[in-house]
């Protein structure tokens, strides 16, 4: 319980707008009252901003400070508390919990959704082992769309996803995956809501389209910008043979058009004034390292087994960002790595392989994991940096080998 966030201004966690919460509103739980039983009907507010149509009963105010609240029209009570801009029933412990928002982006092709496939994957096996972690799924439809659409597509089909709809193509917008990540402590057990919305590359490619669409990132705690490595000019002639090599994107969708449209606006929507930084932290990874695996030296941090233990190792992330770094400018990338320190007071670079190695290309532009199955390599290493930041698991300063 995180008693100090109750008077604080909260963001729901599946529109992401601001509300205070004593604005949390109620749902009616349907249940019969004493004086009768409210009917279900076509809740227009979740219709319009969600997308969903299914009947619901009626959402009345109340005091959202409070765990219940009785609907005055039926006299019964209810537990059900929802959103008061788009009506989604919010999570248990709502703002009684440390709610982070994490804004999952990437340019186009960058590998986004099998990112958090992949991730999501592992923090509720080995990685959520290592740092004593569960992780639920907070509603019914994150618990059945990860199963059934995102696990059952890599881990069963061995497939990769299609490129994601834009948020203009989706009727009343895309619904994010909220998780509740429990990690256990000496002391006490801390939880934290995740909420996950995983974009579509076209979506951060002009301003237009990221001001309409993507404002969560405004409301977000941290940032994990995705980039694919190959789509740096310098950075494909070092690529393996073997390794399934993309269309170089148009310039509106390359990494540092990518950066530059998240800098304008973060900038412009956070109110950061003119000679300061943002103070928000990003964590700016590469994916498919798997193909610039044989150009890396012997002693590549990169390629070494994360740290055990768990707790967040400060002194191999640092050593992995200063050979990203290297690695970034090697591409002609420097211009990126410049524009990240002059924009974010707090970033740090990554390389991470979410699948081990490149997929199989089928016909019909199907492609397929590896005969080997899904291998990652490092992709807990984000996530886990924005958590130490946030506080949320200890850094450890011991250097790696001690």
């Amino acid at each position: 319980m995180f008693p100090a966030l109750l008077g604080s201004r909260l963001h729901c966690p599946y529109c992401y707008r601001p509300f205070r919460h004593k604005e949390i509103r109620f749902r009616c739980s349907g249940r019969v009252g004493v004086k009768k039983r409210c009917e279900m009907k076509l809740d227009r507010v979740l219709a319009d901003q969600m997308g969903d149509h299914d009947p619901q009963y009626p959402v009345f105010d109340g005091d959202g400070r409070k765990s219940t609240a009785m609907h005055e029209v039926c006299q019964a009570e209810t537990h059900y508390r929802v959103c008061p801009r788009c009506h989604s029933q919010l999570p248990v412990q709502f703002g009684q919990i440390d709610s982070r928002l994490i804004a999952l982006v990437g340019a186009k092709d960058s590998g986004k959704t099998v990112y958090m496939t992949v991730l999501l994957h592992e923090l509720m096996n080995d990685v959520g082992a290592r740092i004593h972690a569960s992780v639920l799924g907070a509603d019914a439809s994150t618990s059945n769309r990860f199963e059934t659409v995102y696990q059952h597509a890599l881990y069963d089909k061995h497939e990769l996803y299609g490129a994601t709809p834009t948020a203009k193509k989706e009727r009343g917008g895309r619904r994010p995956l909220v998780f509740n990540l429990t990690i256990g402590g000496r002391s006490k057990v801390r939880s934290t809501l995740l909420s996950f919305y995983d974009t579509a590359g076209e979506d951060m490619t002009t301003e237009n389209s990221i001001d309409q669409n993507v404002r969560y990132m405004t409301s977000a705690d941290g940032i994990i910008l995705l980039l694919d490595p190959l789509q740096l000019r310098g950075a494909r002639p070092h690529a393996d043979a073997d390794a399934l090599m993309p269309e170089l994107v148009s310039a509106e969708d390359s990494p540092t058009a990518v950066l530059a449209n998240i800098i304008k606006q973060l900038q412009g929507s956070t109110g950061v004034k003119a000679g300061k930084r943002i103070e928000k932290p990003i964590a700016v990874a590469f994916t498919k390292m798997d193909a610039l695996q044989g150009s890396l030296p012997p002693g590549s941090p990169w390629l070494r087994t994360p740290p055990s233990g768990d707790s967040f190792n400060e002194p191999d992330s640092v050593e992995v960002h200063r050979h990203m770094q290297a690695l970034l400018h090697e591409w002609a990338g420097r211009n990126v790595d410049e524009t990240l320190a002059n924009s974010f007071s707090r970033y740090r670079l990554f390389g991470l392989s979410a699948l081990g190695e490149s997929p199989r290309l089928e016909g019909g532009g199907l492609q397929r994991v590896s005969d080997r199955g899904v291998q990652p390599h490092r992709v807990e290493d984000p996530f886990l940096w924005l958590m130490s930041e946030f506080g949320a698991i200890r850094k450890t300063v011991k250097p790696v080998g001690e």
